[in-house]
């Protein structure tokens, strides 16, 4: 039994098939790429069912703190109009009352 061997044509040859190989490695890379930046800046708590709450940039003025209850996720900012008053004793930190009247204290 003999083969027989055929050549590609010009009517064989799809150019498209070269794309759709580069889309799916494309995809590979974007997921892996997803994956290795959530376990950089172990950013797990977000994909859990748990409540969290997060502190970016503590003790700057471009401070936020963030928590999640549930499904909901919320954003808040402290405001500017801190006093810096004189006072004795030492500061340890600085506690922030969110609009719901959760009070969130962040240690320095």
């Amino acid at each position: 039994m003999a083969r027989k061997r055929r050549l590609l044509t010009s009517e064989d040859y799809d150019p498209m098939s070269v794309l759709t190989n580069l889309f799916d490695a494309a995809m590979v890379f974007a997921v892996a790429l997803m994956v290795a930046l959530v376990t950089r800046f172990d950013m797990n708590e977000i994909f859990s069912q748990e409540d969290y709450t997060m502190v970016k940039n503590p003790g700057t003025e471009q401070m936020e703190i963030i928590t999640k209850k549930g499904d909901k996720i919320e954003k808040y900012t402290p405001s500017e109009d801190q006093s810096n008053s004189t006072t004795r004793g030492k500061r340890v930190g600085i506690a922030y009352q969110l609009p719901s009247g959760e009070i969130i204290y962040v240690p320095e």
